[in-house]
């Protein structure tokens, strides 16, 4: 029996993706007509069956899709381990492929384009972790769609899909101030990721609501310029509750308090976000917010699939919800 001739054997026979001779063969923009006239001519050459618009899209096709992560998010962030987990998980769920690729800091710095792209290996591509401003603007000459997971630029509109970051650190920060915090410190670098400045301002959305003062040294830097988390350095005047960026780096603080000698959550509360690994492995247990990673992944792999079949479709900022999660860094004061 013959092989069906589909849209990815065609972009094998030719050397470049499935996206451009699907644009080609349904009349859509992004293609050249030098290059459209070449792909028709390889489809009709192999013995291509031309379908309907309505079956296009409903097909059952394998689609090859893409996760780019910067290594600073693999080798210090278990949260973006556990999506790029659940990524694998779904795509193999519909029988695709999901390759993963490492962006190296060299790479990013020198703005090179990831080898799946230049390769011609995948459809689509999901981008894990926020990326240098240089190098997302570079990826405007991507030939493939892509999407942003767990961030957004406002300087590039790309369909992305991200946790309420902002509701959640406002409920967090507004359950410190109803168990009697007034003095709150937000640990996190606000101009590091999109995700942080939300979470940021979430924390001082509840603060103005309270009438409680912002204080600029209550604004504790976690992270450099690469991105790579760096020693705290605590205000003068010790705060008696935090509000962390990540279970992660909450973790952390709790260890460099307890060195300081403070007892909590009598001494002082911590509170986290994402309700990963961190933050059960935390002593005591950190109260946190449960970032929906299922739905996040869901959203994610529905949307690139769908991009990748009808190139032009737009989905914009897809936003999923938080759950706040109670546990016992938190002791009331009221």
């Amino acid at each position: 029996m013959a092989k069906e001739v589909t849209l990815r054997t065609i972009a094998e026979a030719l050397g470049i993706s499935a996206v451009s001779v699907s644009k080609a063969l349904s009349d859509k923009e992004g293609v050249s007509d030098k290059m459209r006239e070449i792909i028709r001519q390889k489809a009709d050459e192999m013995g291509y069956v031309y379908k309907s618009n309505i079956n296009k899209e409903t097909e059952d096709q394998k689609h090859n899709i893409g996760v780019l992560i910067a290594s600073r998010y693999i080798s210090e962030n278990a949260f973006y381990s556990q999506l790029n987990t659940g990524i694998l998980q779904e795509t193999a769920q519909h029988n695709d492929t999901c390759i993963v690729e490492i962006l190296n800091e060299d790479n990013e710095n020198n703005l090179i384009f990831p080898n799946m792209i230049t390769n011609h290996s995948v459809d689509g591509m999901i981008i894990l972790g926020q990326l240098s401003t240089a190098y997302i603007k570079m990826l405007k000459n991507c030939p493939v769609p892509y999407i942003f997971m767990d961030f957004y630029s406002a300087n590039h509109d790309i369909d992305s899909v991200v946790s309420d970051n902002m509701y959640g650190s406002y409920l967090l920060t507004s359950y410190l101030i109803r168990n009697g915090y007034k003095n709150i410190a937000f640990v996190g670098s606000i101009k590091a990721t999109s995700s942080i400045c939300d979470r940021y301002l979430g924390y001082m959305k509840a603060l103005i609501e309270n009438n409680l003062p912002v204080k600029p040294e209550n604004v504790i830097e976690d992270r450099g310029g690469d991105g790579k988390f760096i020693p705290l350095t605590l205000p003068k005047n010790t705060p008696d509750a935090f509000v962390c960026n990540c279970d992660n780096i909450a973790y952390f603080l709790v260890q460099q308090l307890k060195e300081l000698g403070f007892t909590l959550p009598e001494d002082i509360a911590v509170v986290g976000y994402d309700d990963y690994i961190y933050s059960t492995l935390c002593i005591p247990q950190l109260t946190t917010i449960r970032v929906n990673m299922e739905d996040m992944v869901k959203q994610a792999y529905d949307m690139i699939v769908s991009k990748i079949n009808n190139p032009g479709i737009r989905y914009g900022r897809r936003v999923t919800n938080g759950k706040l999660i109670v546990r016992d860094s938190v002791k009331s004061r009221v």
